[in-house]
């Protein structure tokens, strides 16, 4: 079966599930209802017949560097094209430089279709949405004037460099230095690697955002300030120039995403201006981050919906063994089969929601300038990223265990969705950095934020108690042990907060996850295939949170008491 867009489930979820209703409601987004069904229509002509057909390709023809030069696979230069002139690289982008100002829950949803169809590809305008998003709040007006019409029409894209070979996770302990040209640019010399699209045929211009340390920068990351690197320097019109200097060194031969080509880049003294305030580059790279956390984690929720699709679609082909059903014959109709399937879809139903309702958040933040919002948003971001991205493997992991032997045969393209989605725990940050971000940083209001959402999950689940008691009655506690949990959390030391990190974030999502399932129900009337799948979520996955939140609690002393010489033995 070709991998086709839910329209029809984000069409459920924006109408009674995360709130998007609210978002329309404002004055900023008005005019985005209107516009909402044929988005998602057109968005998923161009994942279904466009982007889908390519995805093979991307994998079996990786991207390759020759002469210096890289070359994209087969078919991509067309498939960008259609991204391109359709106008969907930055749709929440703002009008005044030639976006259409739409909210960033419909990017979401049109992410999570590209990444579905085909993730090597979509990797190349979500690094782009990204630079936008830090051109926006921090560039210069001239840097705007210049770079963001080109950057919004897609005719030009963009990077991110972060990583060297010495600084991975600790971006502080960065080599890469500018020193001032005197006419107000700098000459950038460096080398990062693992640059997402770092160089390619497919746009006329490559506009790297690059950390680098001024002569006078401090270390660590207070004394890092960024800067734009393009690859052809504009000219006096605004068009690509004379070549800068730096180079693609090699390409890196990856376990997965073959199409998209991951890139060691060279500066030698390239020119570069400054984007932000001097040893303020964090500040304004981490804009760029951000956006592209939320983005990873729907991309991970993209790939799961393929992967289900592709495992459902092998499911009801095969035949294999008695099944209990009469008149079926299928392996779907096997019990272990049907619960990978069910468990597979609940999962991606409870990933997507949180991530659009993440990005609700954003645009409310945006559209009424509330503190709350915002607190919400960045509460939620981690539990997106993280989340989404922990349901892309699990899902293409089972997508191959639902395929038996043949799983493992590449010829099926079981595996491929694993080997692409892997990385997406890794990236922006580490699903253990967004954990750790999650009860670090994200409460230092004394978890506020968080007794928020826990407020909402519990205020739901009683209004849901007349009619979906059973499902109802599961959320409400364990939102209640994961209210303890949080209180334990804030009260405990930092060390034992990171220690407990991943399982605390894994249970707030699943609690997340059932409080967006059960919305679906109560929509429903308790009656219907997404109640049903509630009932899957809430009753056989929602029980795991009471020995994450076990394991949470129980501090850093027993994994330090474990010596190195333990672990070596």
């Amino acid at each position: 079966m070709p991998y086709q867009s839910p329209v029809g489930e984000f069409r459920f979820l924006l109408d009674h599930v995360i709130g998007y209703r609210d978002v329309t409601a404002t004055p900023r987004y008005a005019e985005a209802a209107e516009v909402t069904e044929a988005i998602l229509t057109e968005a998923a002509k161009l994942c279904d017949t466009v982007l889908a057909p390519v995805n093979r390709s991307g994998d079996k023809h990786p991207a390759r560097l020759e002469n210096g030069v890289v070359r994209t696979s087969p078919g991509y230069a067309e498939a960008y094209g259609a991204i391109r002139d359709g106008g969907w690289v930055a749709i929440s982008s703002t009008p005044e430089h030639g976006g259409m100002g739409l909210p960033v829950t419909l990017t979401t949803a049109v992410n999570d279709m590209m990444s579905g169809a085909c993730l090597a590809l979509q990797l190349n305008p979500l690094l782009t949405q990204g630079q936008i998003d830090a051109l926006e709040h921090h560039a210069s007006d001239e840097i705007r004037a210049t770079y963001l019409p080109k950057l919004i029409s897609g005719e030009w894209t963009g990077t991110m460099n972060l990583t060297e070979p010495q600084a991975g996770s600790d971006v502080g302990a960065l080599r890469t230095r500018a020193e001032p040209n005197g006419d107000g640019s700098y000459a950038v010399t460096g080398q990062k690697i693992y640059i997402t699209w770092g160089d390619h045929d497919l746009a006329g211009n490559v506009c790297h955002l690059v950390l680098a340390r001024l002569p006078d920068g401090g270390p660590g990351t207070k004394g890092i300030s960024l800067f734009m690197v393009p690859k052809f320097i504009p000219d006096a019109a605004g068009n690509p120039g004379v070549r800068n200097s730096l180079k693609v060194v090699s390409l890196e031969h990856k376990l997965g995403l073959h199409g998209s080509p991951t890139a060691v880049m060279q500066y030698d003294g390239a020119t570069g201006w400054l984007v932000g305030e001097t040893h303020d580059g964090m500040r304004a790279m981490f804009t760029m981050m951000n956006n592209a956390r939320l983005a990873v984690g729907v991309q991970g929720v993209g790939v799961a919906e393929a992967a289900y699709q592709h495992a459902l679609a092998y499911a009801l082909d095969r035949k294999q063994g008695k099944t209990p059903v009469e008149g079926g014959g299928t392996i779907v109709d096997h019990a272990d089969v049907r619960r990978m399937l069910a468990t597979m879809k609940a999962k991606v139903f409870a990933a997507r929601a949180i991530g659009l309702s993440c990005a609700a958040a954003i645009d409310m933040a945006r559209a009424t300038g509330t503190a709350e919002w915002a607190a919400r948003a960045a509460v939620l971001t981690p539990i997106a990223k993280a989340y989404g991205t922990e349901v892309g493997m699990d899902v293409a992991n089972e997508g191959v265990q639902v395929h038996g032997g043949m799983g493992f045969i590449e010829e099926t393209g079981a595996s491929q969705f694993l080997r692409d989605v892997r990385v997406t725990a890794i990236y922006e940050g580490t699903n253990g950095i967004q954990a750790m971000d999650l009860v670090g940083r994200k409460m230092m209001d004394g978890g506020e934020a968080a007794w928020r959402l826990l407020e909402e999950v519990q205020s739901a689940a009683e209004a849901a108690r007349g009619t979906l008691a059973p499902l109802a009655n599961a959320v409400w506690s364990a939102s209640e042990s994961l209210r303890e949990a949080t209180e334990a959390m804030v009260a405990a030391g930092m060390q034992d907060r990171f220690a407990g990190a991943v399982p605390y974030l894994h249970a707030f999502a699943l609690v997340l996850g059932a409080h967006f399932h059960l919305r679906a129900a109560l929509a429903e009337g308790g009656a219907g295939p997404r109640s049903r799948l509630a009932a899957v979520f809430i009753h056989r996955l929602l029980p795991r949170y009471a020995g994450l939140l076990a394991e949470a609690r129980e501090g850093a002393a027993g994994l330090y008491a474990l010596s190195i010489e333990d672990l070596c033995a």
